[in-house]
């Protein structure tokens, strides 16, 4: 069996991004951590901690083994970087090579098999996004750990903008900026069917109450999301998408019971 970390920014990202692919690993018997670089917290308050909470309950409904958090605080989205929060440092501020460190650190002492990261865009340009992709794709090369980038194919990100652009179900982003968003189709190498584990990535997303349950679009989109019947909530997120430096596409992961590179 392989032991995998998945590698994300915030609390939620691990289910939006690789929810199905890591409780398809799990429940073929693979060892899944998840660590994020930041606590989602933007500033300190009676809620701080509350959505590190919630990831411990997400990751627990994935079947993935353990949450860890790095230590970094939200570095938030918009041109303006806030100063940091007393005893923590925002994630975009991250000394590289000391967050890396800390990351390796975690790969050696799982004796991970495989680190899942961002592409170089992060997926949406969000900078704490970004540096996930920079600080995974070092603590890699330190660890010696094969990594692979969670993405989504640009086209994809188009097609689907445009109507939520209309419908104002989207406002922090611009059209011409999301066509950088992902990566291109043709430099994708896995896609994992993960139509089976609908149920379960849904009930993990559910258990993010915080970002699912604020005033914002994003919020409503969300909840629109978890409210749909579960044949479309499945037709929506039951694919999940992976580029692998090189061009490999062979098995995502190599040990028994590998999850396939390209299923259909």
């Amino acid at each position: 069996m392989a032991t995998v970390v998945a590698f994300h920014a915030h609390p939620d990202d691990e289910v939006l991004l690789t929810g199905g692919t890591i409780a398809r690993l799990a429940a073929e018997g693979h060892r899944v951590i998840i660590a994020v670089a930041c606590d989602g917290d933007m500033w300190d308050g009676p809620e701080q901690g509350r959505r590190l909470q919630e990831l411990q309950a997400s990751a627990a409904i994935l079947g993935a083994d353990r949450a860890v958090h790095l230590g970094y605080a939200d570095s938030g989205h918009g041109p303006l970087l806030y100063e940091d929060p007393p005893g923590r440092t925002r994630f975009a501020r991250a000394d590289l090579g000391e967050a890396a460190a800390k990351l390796a650190a975690l790969l050696t002492e799982e004796r991970a098999d495989l680190l899942l990261n961002y592409d170089p865009q992060g997926g949406n340009g969000h900078r704490d996004h970004v540096r996930v992709h920079q600080v995974g794709v070092r603590a890699a090369g330190l660890a010696g750990v094969r990594v692979v980038a969670a993405t989504v194919p640009r086209e994809l990100v188009i097609r689907v903008a445009r109507p939520l652009l209309v419908l104002r179900l989207l406002t922090r982003y611009r059209l011409n900026e999301m066509r950088g968003y992902g990566m291109p189709q043709s430099v994708i190498t896995h896609r994992v069917d993960v139509r089976g584990y609908a149920a379960q990535k849904r009930a993990a997303l559910a258990a993010h109450h915080t970002p699912t349950s604020g005033q914002g679009r994003s919020a409503r989109l969300l909840r629109l999301l978890l409210r749909s019947p579960l044949p479309v909530f499945r037709a929506v997120c039951g694919t999940e998408w992976f580029a692998e430096p090189g061009g490999s596409t062979g098995a995502l992961v190599t040990r028994h019971h590998a999850v396939p590179g390209r299923t259909d």
